[in-house]
């Protein structure tokens, strides 16, 4: 008998309800693991439905369609001969479950529901989901008749069990279950697993990665074993980006790491690892044999008439470790949103984006998104990537075009617009011009004075009044309204471009409006509600301004863009106040005592996200009026500067605390 095996892992980019694609795309990462000599197939977090269906999770179709797909797999050749390891939903019981169907040959091994449920942030699965409560406990599951028709099982173990081949012993954990306090890999590895298994839905975080690789290699340090990790990749139709990082590692050290940003709809990848190798590891920590006799209770184990290695094995080359290749945050921020916006353009059928283009940081860096979005696809194509292909021909309308620059396509697909006002100056005009000349966009210039004066116009010839700005003798409230009547007017021209500029220009389609507001203003009420920060998708939406900065620099460098030294420079305002001898006069500083800056806006930003403190440290400004406008209305809680200054200095000082608080409560 044999002692090495091969087992695969796949990070697939799977959509929500896409019941025949994903069906398609599980079929060629089985497919593909078979070629590459694996014995053993592990796929994403429900990956039959797609993670992210949320309420659709409550219709009785979804669970429906799951089971169509399974008795798909279940009859299909591909699956034959490898032990595939699926997710779906299941209803035990009138329970719904959030489940990993195995099987092999036809046959169901065991259904193996979650244990522990990811409910926190982004995370809802207590809403559609319940944990399985009834450790090491199994249960017999009446399988539907469609199922049984393929398998000719009438019942299937369910519940919390391993599984026993001839050569070895494999356990799951389902994505959060890693994360706990006391996860399933550690009494399973007491009770002789050797191989682990976690699939994921797992999206993604700035600096996450590093999390997740040290919750592997922690697990198999600790207790050895081999820990094969799944995941989600892409956007499923949502707001969340699930950035893969599939990995396979063994005792401590990694042996396989796939991409957490690509725009491969399949990724699979395989390891050969020597079962002696954890057997050695394992006997040699005396601690861990001394607790596994004392202490460790028995899984209930499904035999199983299969093998993960082979009888001639002795001359197959194992496979060697590799050090993990992280990316910088400036580097995720560059390829996450920008693959996600990828997937949203494509999904969404629309023929590209519109960006209100201010020539300040957060819409640049919206730009640059787009722009980098634009090197990966043509990266793809030129690596042999046929689905890309066949994606950008759909959206350029062209079926022989063949994307090569990143500067030509952008000019197919992004649209920006500099809407100027007699508050505007021509600096922020020219840097804006200067950007889009440079990424290549196609770029539009417009005044939005007439319409400006058309709403003020009805306004005073109803109420007899003209409000004026402060800098003309106007109160506060008038100098509000003014600033927020600019900030929506340019709203409202950004979508009616975004509808009908293609069809002006001869094209078809229309295009998805870009916002471009950053965490930190979002969090603070720094923004008039409805401008044109209000878009369909905003990709800067969970980043703070100080990662924007370090990303701008990060493409300045990488993409040659040296309108953005100019962009990083220049002071940050919304230029919606009169400008003072044709210069800016307004920046962005929050009113009130003390005149905070936004970089010690971003500090208090920290103290929310990351230490969870109360909404006591800060308030709301009164006089906002009606629809609570805030921009240039948000002053901190009143309290000694020396208190301040305290407070954000122990924020910074305390920063490896922050961030295993944040990591871990992220979810799988």
């Amino acid at each position: 008998m044999g002692r090495k095996v091969t087992v695969a892992t796949c990070a697939l980019n799977q959509w929500a309800l896409d019941f025949e694609g994903n069906l398609q795309r599980i079929l060629k990462s089985i497919e593909i693991a078979k070629r590459k000599g694996a014995r053993y197939r592990l796929g994403p977090e429900l990956e039959i439905c797609g993670y992210g269906c949320w309420d659709h999770y409550y219709e009785s179709d979804t669970l429906l369609h799951s089971l169509q797909v399974l008795a798909a797999l279940l009859e299909s050749p591909v699956t034959q001969d490898i032990i595939c390891d699926v997710g779906l939903p299941v209803m035990h019981r009138n329970v719904r479950y959030n489940c990993r169907v195995i099987f092999l040959n036809r046959k169901i091994l065991l259904i193996r529901p979650k244990m522990a449920l990811a409910n926190e942030g982004n995370y809802r699965e207590l809403r559609w989901f319940t944990p399985w409560s009834r450790n090491r406990q199994t249960e017999e599951y009446f399988l539907p008749r469609m199922i049984q028709d393929v398998t000719k099982q009438e019942t299937v173990p369910f519940g919390d069990a391993v599984l026993a081949t001839w050569d070895t012993c494999i356990g799951s954990e389902i994505c959060e279950e890693l994360w706990t306090p006391h996860s399933p890999h550690v009494d399973m590895g007491l009770d002789g697993v050797e191989i682990f298994t976690n699939a994921s839905g797992s999206h993604h975080v700035l600096r996450k990665a590093h999390a997740r690789v040290d919750l592997v290699t922690m697990a198999t340090t600790k207790n050895g074993g081999i820990y094969l990790l799944a995941n989600q990749k892409g956007c499923d139709g949502d707001r969340l980006y699930y950035d893969g990082c599939a990995l396979i590692a063994m005792n401590g050290h990694i042996f396989a790491q796939g991409a957490q940003f690509s725009l491969d709809d399949v990724e699979v990848l395989t390891a050969t690892l020597d079962l002696e190798d954890v057997r050695s590891y394992r006997a040699e920590v005396s601690s861990r044999n001394l607790a596994q006799a004392s202490r460790v209770s028995p899984y209930p184990r499904v035999k199983v008439d299969f093998a993960l290695s082979c009888h001639e094995d002795l001359l197959a080359p194992p496979s060697e470790p590799v050090e993990w290749k992280y990316h910088s945050p400036a580097e995720e921020i560059s390829l996450g949103p920008a693959c996600w916006l990828w997937d949203f353009l494509r999904r969404s059928q629309q023929a590209g984006f519109f960006l209100p283009l201010s020539g300040g940081v957060d819409s640049a860096a919206t730009a640059c998104l787009v722009y980098s979005m634009c090197h990966q696809v043509c990266e793809a194509v030129k690596h042999g990537n046929q689905e890309v292909l066949a994606d950008v021909r759909a959206i350029v309308d062209q079926l022989s075009y063949t994307p090569q620059d990143p500067r030509e396509l952008c000019g197919r697909v992004l649209t920006t617009c500099y809407m100027a006002s007699e508050n505007s100056s021509q600096e922020t005009c020219d840097r804006a011009r200067e950007l889009a000349r440079q990424i290549g966009s196609h770029h539009v210039g417009l005044n939005i004075d007439p319409a400006v004066k058309a709403v003020l116009g009805i306004f005073s010839l109803v109420t007899g009044k003209r409000p004026l700005f402060a800098a003309h003798g106007g109160s506060s409230r008038e100098n509000l309204a003014l600033q927020n009547l600019q900030a929506r007017l340019r709203m409202v021209v950004a979508y009616l471009f975004a509808q009908l500029s293609l069809w002006a220009r001869g094209a078809r389609g229309g295009l998805l409006v870009l916002g471009s507001a950053n965490v930190d203003e979002s969090l603070l009420g720094y923004l008039t509600k409805y401008d044109c920060s209000s878009a369909d998708i905003n990709p800067i939406g969970g980043i703070s301004k100080t990662d924007l900065k370090t990303f701008i620099q990060f493409c300045l460098e990488r993409f040659q863009l040296p309108a953005l030294q100019g962009i990083l420079a220049a002071p940050a305002t919304a230029e919606l106040e009169p400008l003072t001898d044709g210069r800016v006069s307004q920046t962005d500083e929050f009113a009130g005592s003390g005149a905070w800056s936004m970089d010690r806006a971003r500090s208090v930003t920290a103290l929310k996200t990351r230490l969870v403190l109360s909404p006591n440290a800060g308030s709301v400004a009164p006089g906002g009026g009606h629809g609570h406008d805030v921009r240039g209305a948000v002053r901190l809680r009143q309290a000694p500067e020396d208190h301040q200054g305290r407070a954000l200095q122990h924020v910074l000082q305390t920063r490896h605390h922050v961030e295993r608080r944040v990591f871990p409560a992220a979810g799988g």
